[in-house]
């Protein structure tokens, strides 16, 4: 599936079925806000949510105090739901279109979250030009929180195929610019009750 095919089909995903009708869906992202707090407590911290979407972490985020928030994903469709959502308090957001392998960005982070976003990129090429984005946007010292699903977790997702990563071997393709500061396995349980085996794993940039 090319770039083109890849942007229809989340934007298909995001036209079609209702905010609790896809498996990454979560009511409280508890797990994402513990750890970014963990990584940038600070309240001026900028972070930025890859492939956030409708995801309600940015909720979250904001009710905690956040000032700086961005948030990046592939469908236009998938941020109109969470702009839908937040109304006016949504208003002070970031919101970017965008594919990860072909965004610039024109400024730099504090934290980089990515819940479910890496283990899409299958092929050499993709995983480079995330690297790329990301040595690009995070600053010097800043946190990147990365989950995908771990090596006993599902191998499609949205009838796609994934890689699946443990702490280690997510480090190995990352790089020496991220240093693997801690990982911890998670089972996300989705909206019609299957489990699903994650990782989260932090790295600081060096």
């Amino acid at each position: 599936m090319n770039a083109d095919e890849l942007a229809a089909h989340w934007q298909q995903v995001y036209e079609t079925k209702p905010e609790t009708g896809v498996s990454w869906y979560e009511l409280e992202p508890a797990l994402s806000l513990s750890l970014i707090a963990e990584a940038d407590a600070r309240p001026d911290a900028a972070i930025i949510d890859v492939g956030g979407g409708a995801s309600r972490l940015v909720d979250g985020l904001l009710a905690q105090g956040a000032k700086d928030t961005t948030v990046l994903d592939l469908s236009p469709a998938a941020l109109e739901v969470s702009r839908h959502r937040l109304g006016t308090a949504g208003e002070n957001v970031k919101w970017i279109a965008a594919d990860i392998t072909r965004w610039q960005p024109d400024r730099v982070y504090d934290v980089w979250h990515d819940r479910a976003v890496f283990h899409f990129m299958v092929t050499p090429s993709g995983r480079e030009a995330y690297v790329r984005a990301l040595e690009s946007a995070l600053r010097p010292g800043g946190a990147a929180l990365i989950a995908t699903f771990a090596p006993d977790g599902p191998e499609k997702c949205s009838g796609l195929p994934v890689c699946r990563y443990d702490a280690e071997s997510l480090a190995a393709v990352l790089g020496p610019t991220f240093r693997l500061i801690g990982t911890l396995r998670h089972e996300h349980v989705t909206p019609w009750g299957s489990a699903q085996k994650f990782q989260f794993s932090t790295f600081r940039k060096t």
